[in-house]
């Protein structure tokens, strides 16, 4: 069994960074993919980004250039920097595990989730 915590959400204003934390515990979960993803009020859950076990990394365009995944597979623990932050950014973020090594932006392909860490964004 995974389980994942996030943390590090908050409020910030148009333009300001925020550093985001995914723990995870269990077996083997070094091993896994790991996802972010998030949700805005009355929308679809979003695809933000991906890192595999090796370091391969993919981002939603919509993030490209301004957030960054990173890990740390000492301290089981995945990382989102996202700067230059906008409104549009405002949406509960949330964490995935799965363990294919295939990038997949589909939340379904997912086996393991956070609970989320609200981030709100004013303008």
């Amino acid at each position: 069994q995974v389980q994942l915590a996030e943390s590090g959400g908050g409020l910030v204003q148009t333009g300001d960074s925020l550093k985001l934390s995914c723990a995870a515990s269990g077996r083997y979960v070094n091993t896994y993919s790991m996802g972010w993803f998030r949700q805005a009020p009355g929308k679809e859950r979003e695809f933000v980004g991906f890192i595999t076990w090796s370091g391969g990394i993919s981002y939603a365009d919509s993030v490209k250039g301004r957030f960054t995944i990173s890990r740390d597979t000492d301290k089981n623990t995945m990382y989102l920097q996202m700067n230059s932050l906008k409104p549009e950014d405002t949406a509960v973020y949330t964490c995935a595990a799965r363990t294919s090594r295939v990038l997949s932006t589909t939340p379904s392909a997912y086996k393991y989730w956070g609970q989320g860490t609200q981030v709100t964004v004013s303008s």
